[in-house]
């Protein structure tokens, strides 16, 4: 493989990261909104993506090896260490640049990956007090010796479950 090769590498893996940014910043939509029925939909997606991303992220690492001995560094070298290996050309800034924009983006994915779960954190939460209030506490008994408590009532729950 070539340096050429470790670039069309670089560029799917940035494609498939801000494909994750999309699909994460789609969950979260979906999240604000109480839109809980297209949640699993949408992590099944999530998790879809990183999955290619293991597998592009293997493939970056066999072209960065061969690349990085190419140039001197060691196989197991990260790429931050082969881009500052890069001979002198245009080679140093198409990496650097790469490297750069996958940094960005794991950054975002971090904070709406972080947003998310405390969304699902506040809604898992809601949910609990929800049920907690409607659920009725053990029977007391009144002056009259009938339960206190009317278990039997009806409940009506509204919202986008």
């Amino acid at each position: 493989m070539s340096v050429n090769d470790l670039s069309a590498v670089l560029w799917r893996e940035r494609e498939l990261l801000e494909l994750l940014t999309f699909k994460l910043e789609e969950e979260q939509l979906l999240l604000a909104a109480g839109r809980s029925r297209w949640v699993s939909h949408a992590s099944r997606e999530v998790e879809q993506v990183l999955e290619r991303l293991r597998s592009t992220g293997l493939e970056r690492a066999a072209s960065s090896a061969e690349v990085a001995e190419e140039w001197g560094v060691p196989a197991d070298a990260p790429l931050r260490d082969v881009v500052a290996a890069a001979p002198n050309g245009p080679w140093g800034e198409i990496l650097a640049a790469h490297l750069t924009a996958m940094v960005q983006l794991t950054t975002q994915i971090g904070a709406l990956r972080d947003a998310n779960d405390r969304f699902l954190r506040t809604s898992a939460q809601a949910t609990e007090e929800t049920l907690a209030g409607a659920l009725a506490g053990p029977a007391t008994y009144d002056a009259t010796g009938t339960s206190g408590s009317a278990t039997d009532a009806a409940r009506l729950f509204e919202g986008n479950l």
